[in-house]
């Protein structure tokens, strides 16, 4: 009787052990998963920089802090040999210009 009563105590012991390893292995990859995505939604954020020589007015609307105006003021002042020359030129504002500066690129003809 005692040896049925303690075989019991550990097969429950055994079962609780499996199951709470399967709920960690579930968080685990619950969470791998969660990074994944997170990271596969911040990939078109970093897409290749846009080029300012060849971009469309509605490509450069798109730009943080870039609108109508400023985008046909890019458009109107081209071709620029930096990217800096939108500050230097007067074209945007340097704060602007601080916000768009890691998604822009000004390519040689």
């Amino acid at each position: 009787m005692k040896r049925n009563f303690i075989t019991r105590i550990l097969l429950s012991l055994f079962a609780l052990t499996l199951l709470s390893g399967m709920a960690v292995a579930q968080a685990s990859t619950a969470k791998t998963s969660k990074a994944k995505s997170d990271s596969a939604m911040a990939a078109p954020a970093s897409a290749d920089p846009l080029d300012i020589n060849t971009a469309t007015k509605d490509q450069l609307d798109a730009l943080p802090g870039i609108g109508e105006k400023y985008s046909q003021k890019i458009i109107d002042g081209r071709p620029y040999a930096k990217k800096t020359d939108l500050t230097r030129k007067k074209i945007i504002p340097a704060a602007t210009y601080a916000k768009i500066k890691d998604k822009i690129i000004a390519k040689q003809q």
